[in-house]
């Protein structure tokens, strides 16, 4: 199975950006499914963007225009460019995959079988 590794968490200002992202290792060739979702405290785990295995995207609103998703399939690696970041933005950020993930089911957690250990995200005012 794929091992996920996030960086590029940190504290910044509001208005400020990060760039998380998400190595996969090379245990396995096969190619997945990828999301990103976020936890913060005392609040249960979403998803906020996801890229399928054709490059299209998906986005819930809280994040649409200040968020992009991307990856590198040369390198194996996810992204998630974070601009305009918000105080409400603060939580800790998780990487998952699946080999496949249908439709609407992109934003549940029990969509994807692989998950990253997170990087925490604070944004302060």
């Amino acid at each position: 199975q794929p091992k996920l590794v996030e960086s590029g968490g940190g504290s910044v200002q509001a208005g400020g950006s990060l760039r998380l992202s998400c190595a996969v290792s090379r245990t396995t060739n096969k190619r997945f499914h990828m999301g990103w979702f976020r936890q913060a405290g005392g609040k249960e785990r979403e998803g906020v963007a996801s890229i399928d295995l054709d490059g299209v995207t998906n986005y819930i609103d809280a994040v649409k225009g200040r968020f992009t998703v991307s990856k590198d399939n040369d390198k194996n690696i996810l992204y998630l460019q974070m601009n305009n970041l918000k105080p409400e933005d603060t939580a800790m950020y998780y990487c998952a995959a699946n080999l496949y993930v249908f439709g609407d089911r992109w934003s549940l957690d029990s969509a994807y079988a692989y998950w990253g250990q997170g990087t925490q995200v604070s944004v302060s005012s």
